[in-house]
């Protein structure tokens, strides 16, 4: 790794620590804008994970008394199906159709923070959560940005 890469990686990897300190989520959106350019999906994916669940580990592990295990299950179970096959999707996907999604997903997800739409809570069922959950794993395995659909 050269200089001017480490120093993107490390700049990225700052921002995104402030992101998350602040937000207390997306290190990986912020990071991934940055490090699919310098590093490979591979790569990416695995700091993604790494550095999250460090960061959100000990967020999870200070309110584990406040989840109602029997609402998030369906997430759980639904995330379990879809990292494998994101996983395995991961070795299949061109680097720059993921940069490109990951991108998308990046504006799409400002452009609805700037905007702050109000909606109506809707109770779709267990299934609906389960989909969500797998649509959740399945983004996780590709890019380590597991979290991001599932909004507990």
């Amino acid at each position: 790794m050269d200089g001017m890469v480490l120093g993107l990686y490390l700049a990225a990897s700052f921002v995104g620590g402030v992101t998350t300190g602040l937000a207390g989520f997306a290190m990986g959106l912020v990071v991934s804008g940055v490090w699919l350019h310098i590093l490979t999906p591979v790569q990416t994916a695995s700091l993604i994970t790494g550095y999250g669940l460090l960061v959100q580990g000990y967020g999870i592990w200070k309110l584990r008394h406040a989840f109602k295990w029997r609402n998030v299950m369906p997430f759980i179970v639904g995330g379990a199906i879809g990292v494998p096959i994101g996983t395995y999707l991961l070795t299949y996907v061109q680097p720059a159709y993921l940069r490109a999604a990951v991108g998308v997903l990046l504006m799409a997800y400002s452009i609805y923070g700037l905007a702050r739409p109000v909606f109506k809570p809707i109770h779709a069922g267990r299934l609906a959560d389960t989909g969500v959950g797998f649509l959740n794993g399945v983004l996780g395995g590709l890019t380590g940005l597991a979290g991001i659909i599932v909004v507990i």
